[in-house]
């Protein structure tokens, strides 16, 4: 899992797509809107996330930050 972003926006790559996640950086973190989760990158961009992978990622993402300084919490 990769993780790089902005203070708006965290773009994660998993299974070798990546998806961008909208959100607002706050004190040694990141808060991650769950409503953003709605389609990969390009040039999976055709391919939209269901309840289930959104589950998916969201666990992998809070199981991956919570081993790092970097908190990030979903909304």
């Amino acid at each position: 899992m990769k993780i790089t972003g902005t203070s708006s926006y965290i773009e994660v790559e998993i299974d070798n797509k990546t998806v961008k996640i909208q959100g607002e950086m706050i004190v040694n973190g990141f808060v991650a809107y769950s409503d953003t989760i709605i389609h990969w990158e390009p040039p999976h961009e055709h391919l939209t996330i269901d309840s289930a992978t959104k589950d998916r990622i969201i666990k992998k993402i809070t199981e991956y930050s919570k081993k790092t300084n970097f908190k990030i919490v979903f909304e």
